[in-house]
């Protein structure tokens, strides 16, 4: 895992998470401003995936738990991706809450993943 890979994935979730929180205090229904980072999101994390499988075989293996990192991993990927459905499933003000939480988790659970793999 890339120290300032993690951090780009953190600071896009968190950004994420404070747009959803606002869009959900005025009120509003999902829409592309909400939906879209969570996208950037999953995809920065389809991205993770591909450097952690990577990341070994140029020297760079983790200091932790392999198992618990791949573990965080999959959640935090599914996590996204599971509340665009719900987004675009349910057209209430309480979707955009629901992208608030998930994008505030994903953004705690690259951080455990970046202390796992570099140990700190």
């Amino acid at each position: 895992m890339v120290m300032w890979f993690g951090v780009l994935i953190i600071a896009v979730a968190l950004i994420a998470a404070v747009i959803a929180l606002v869009i959900f205090a005025i009120k509003k229904p999902p829409n592309d401003f909400t939906i879209l980072p969570a996208v950037i999101t999953a995809v920065l994390l389809i991205a993770q995936i591909i450097v952690m499988i990577i990341a070994p075989f140029v020297g760079n293996p983790a200091v932790g738990d392999p198992l618990e990192i791949w573990l965080y991993l999959i959640t935090a990927f599914a996590m996204p991706i599971v509340a665009m459905v719900w987004a675009l499933t349910d057209r209430t003000k309480w979707a955009n809450l629901v992208l608030a939480v998930v994008q505030a988790s994903v953004a705690v659970m690259t951080w455990r993943m970046l202390s796992l793999w570099l140990g700190f």
